[in-house]
């Protein structure tokens, strides 16, 4: 019995998503709770993927100038990632694991652009075809968290060892993808790709300039979400936290589902604003959760994470590839990576593990109130810069 090329695809996306929604969310929690990590050193741990995705364009270049299948690359990359996340769950001393989730870090989001690649490589039209495969990803973060919620380990190592696990299986079905040539080869240097002459005609565009800077702007409220509203319902003693966050997912894909009609019916600038906005707007509603003693502001805050991130980040990477010329969009989309998962991550992840350590009480909890207020503020300040100054992009 065949199994069709999509099937197969959709499978890879699904336990790849599977791997990182098992265990990065609920992190902060078992940071702060069980291993008594500082909010710093918890905003250290989660700046790690910043530091990689800002060396993975490089570290890629490298692998694919080897000229190995991608799909080989993979069996490597996950079996790597199996061992260094078991190790990780025994870890309980920030020195050791600190050094040891940066290397993973640096095995594991390569992998993901390698998963991309796969399916980039076999698709014969990606905008139509790989949007169908993606949502799996989102399926199986749901599924993850929901998973994790309902054995309520999200302060236990057992999430870590899941995903090492799942990452061995990974590996393990790696070697069942078709062949797949190198797909990534970077010649650039790092100034070129930062810095170079494409770079530099795009930011003469106003629209473009004024996109780039809200949206690496808007990472740093963006980082209190990721590192620690878990952390923050286990803490409010919210039953199944995993599992309810997994709501936002939900609400991703129907946001995501309804981007084509959202694109033919409202201006780019409305719909990055809303977006914009709306990662500013769930802290105060978590605010207002806190003032009022209700979990439905909570639930309230979580399912707009499907349009904060559909609406602010994916929708910006479709309309770069769709609107900036094709000589230029490469530089667009690595340019959008850096300054977003790399450079703006890195410093929301310090901004946020400096807030949490500020507002700290003695007795291991936290003025969750005020700190949310601060990326509550900031965000809706991003969201009213861009309205204001964007105007359109001349490409």
């Amino acid at each position: 019995m065949f199994v069709s090329l999509r099937s197969r695809l959709s499978v890879l996306m699904f336990i790849q998503y599977f791997v990182w929604g098992s265990w990065y969310v609920t992190a902060g929690t078992y940071m702060l709770q069980t291993l008594h990590f500082s909010g710093r050193e918890v905003g250290l741990v989660y700046g790690t993927t910043a530091i990689s995705a800002s060396l993975s364009p490089f570290l890629m270049g490298y692998i694919a100038d080897k000229y190995f299948s991608v799909e080989k690359l993979l069996v490597v990359l996950q079996f790597s990632g199996a061992i260094l996340l078991y190790i990780l769950s025994e870890l309980v001393n920030f020195s050791y694991f600190y050094p040891i989730i940066l290397l993973y870090m640096l095995i594991f989001l390569p992998a993901f652009s390698l998963t991309n690649s796969v399916c980039f490589h076999h698709l014969k039209d990606t905008r139509t075809e790989f949007p169908r495969i993606r949502v799996w990803g989102t399926i199986a973060w749901i599924m993850s968290g929901l998973l994790i919620g309902f054995l309520n380990i999200e302060s236990d190592d057992m999430p870590l060892k899941i995903a090492a696990v799942v990452s061995f299986i990974l590996g393990c079905y790696s070697l069942t993808l078709p062949v797949s040539k190198p797909l990534i080869k970077l010649s650039k240097s790092f100034r070129e790709i930062f810095w170079g002459e494409e770079i530099r005609t795009l930011f003469k565009d106003r629209g473009f300039r004024t996109l780039m800077i809200s949206l690496s702007l808007i990472c740093i409220p963006a980082a209190y979400y990721y590192s620690f509203v878990n952390a923050f319902l286990n803490e409010q003693d919210v039953s199944n936290a995993a599992g309810k966050m997994a709501v936002g997912q939900v609400t991703e894909i129907f946001v995501m589902l309804a981007l084509p009609f959202l694109f033919r019916t409202f201006k780019l600038k409305y719909l990055v604003f809303t977006g914009l906005i709306c990662w500013g707007v769930r802290y105060l509603l978590l605010s207002l959760g806190l003032y009022y003693e209700s979990e439905w502001y909570y639930m309230l805050a979580i399912t707009l994470h499907g349009p904060a991130y559909v609406l602010a980040i994916l929708s910006i990477q479709i309309i770069l590839d769709i609107r900036v010329p094709n000589e230029m969009r490469s530089s667009a989309q690595g340019f959008f990576s850096m300054l977003t998962l790399g450079l703006g991550a890195f410093i929301g992840t310090y901004f946020a593990g400096e807030t949490v350590s500020l507002y700290s009480i003695s007795d291991s909890t936290h003025l969750w109130g005020t700190i949310w207020l601060i990326p509550g503020v900031f965000g809706t300040l991003v969201a009213v810069y861009f309205l204001l100054r964007f105007k359109k992009m001349d490409f």
